[in-house]
């Protein structure tokens, strides 16, 4: 039997929940063991802030997969797939190795290592990618080895570009949990919608992902009181990828281009691609930057792994973004390539989606050139004498409180403990 979209809701809210509640205890043991570093000199926060969230996450996402493997209608995805099993080994490792990195700051290749050794450990489980889709054809199988090495390769390579992105009070969160949203959204339509069972655990892993994010966020939005560091980034990173991979490694792709849409041509071959398509958006920012990161840093005869302050949100503080702007328009350009791509998956190719798109982004492009827009908000709140101006850009509830500060947002913050 199917379970209705209510089942991984729950499963959504119970793992937010889950972590929400965790992360106020791993703060206060973050601050006990010292897990809270220095400022150095690339960071533009204020003062040290705690990491080790990525604790909190990890305990959502067990909280998530205990639970669902006792409902009726979710147990099932245990016992017929190996996927859960892959990714959670995976997952402890990463973790593991990340909660290492937040308190003893672990050497890059030591890290990579560890990505490695979790990679191959999933790979070994039977999480690979067993075929590629290429145009005018019903997709193009691999050898073993070839899907083991590409696996790897694509799950070390999101592990590092969601690790980069990590810069921001949310931003990683946001991004993460707006992409598996849209992921989510395309995995439940193949299960639900088309009766393609291989998807069914790809769906969960989704609706957990989700969850993780959003409780998390919570305590991560700006001002920060605690990062998720490299035990969550990481973490992240590695589930997004393997749930991609899930769909690639287990779903027919002649049986995915025959059942979605029963077209024919370019239109059909949307679907095929998605599994692909869909995550390489999740991470196209992230990936852009870890691109213009190596090439910068490699142009000024630096290391790759070396860190600096000129990744994408760096820029953003530097045009004079504050930083919740700064997220808002990276989660902005997130929703618009996951959720314009599952759109035109079930849409087809429509001229009037395409119009649309070209006019979001052209919003999106006036949104970035005005980093000194601000709404009207407080005027309307000083109009109605909620709020009184000052001089300086702060705006004083009538109590006397502060309320905004725009002048001291404008200054660039980001986290502590992230990773160039």
């Amino acid at each position: 039997m199917r379970p209705p979209v209510r089942d991984y809701l729950l499963m959504l809210f119970i793992t937010a929940a889950v972590t929400h509640l965790l992360t106020g205890p791993v703060r206060k043991f973050a601050i006990a063991v010292g897990a809270m570093p220095e400022i150095r000199a690339r960071d533009v926060h204020r003062e040290p802030t705690p990491r080790l969230g990525g604790i909190a996450m990890f305990g959502g996402l067990l909280a998530g997969y205990l639970v669902a493997s006792h409902l009726p209608h979710l147990e099932e995805i245990f016992t017929q797939s190996s996927t859960p099993r892959a990714l959670l080994s995976g997952a402890t490792l990463i973790w593991l190795l990340g909660v290492l990195d937040d308190k003893w700051e672990l050497d890059s290749l030591v890290k990579l290592g560890g990505q490695l050794l979790a990679a191959g450990v999933m790979a070994f489980q039977g999480l690979t990618i067993l075929w590629l889709p290429v145009p005018g054809t019903d997709g193009i199988y691999l050898a073993d080895w070839q899907g083991t090495l590409l696996t790897v390769g694509l799950i070390v390579f999101t592990i590092n570009a969601v690790n980069f992105v990590d810069g921001l009070d949310g931003l990683a969160a946001g991004t993460v949990g707006i992409a598996a949203t849209a992921f989510f959204l395309y995995a439940y339509r193949l299960w639900y919608g088309y009766g393609i069972e291989a998807a069914a655990a790809t769906t969960l892993t989704s609706a957990i992902l989700v969850g993780m994010c959003l409780g998390f966020l919570v305590h991560n939005t700006h001002p920060a009181r605690i990062f998720m560091g490299d035990s969550g980034s990481m973490l992240l990173g590695l589930l997004i990828a393997g749930s991609a991979i899930s769909v690639t490694g287990e779903v027919d792709p002649s049986l995915l281009k025959q059942t979605v849409d029963g077209t024919s041509g370019s239109a059909a071959m949307v679907p095929v691609y998605i599994p692909l398509l869909l995550p390489l958006s999740v991470i196209a920012l992230p990936v852009a930057d870890l691109v213009l990161a190596v090439v910068r840093r490699t142009w000024n005869g630096r290391s790759p792994f070396s860190a600096d302050k000129g990744h994408l949100h760096h820029r953003l503080l530097q045009l004079g973004h504050s930083q919740r702007r700064a997220v808002l328009l990276m989660y902005f350009w997130s929703a618009l390539f996951s959720f314009g791509i599952v759109a035109y998956s079930a849409r087809g190719a429509k001229s009037w989606m395409l119009f649309a798109v070209a006019f979001v982004c052209g919003l999106g492009l006036l949104l970035l050139l005005q980093p000194r827009y601000d709404f009207a908000i407080t005027d309307v709140l000083a109009r109605m004498r909620l709020m009184r101006p000052r001089a300086g850009g702060r705006v004083v509830a009538t109590g006397g409180q502060c309320a905004e500060e725009d002048a001291d947002d404008r200054r660039p913050r980001a986290d502590a403990g992230q990773r160039a």
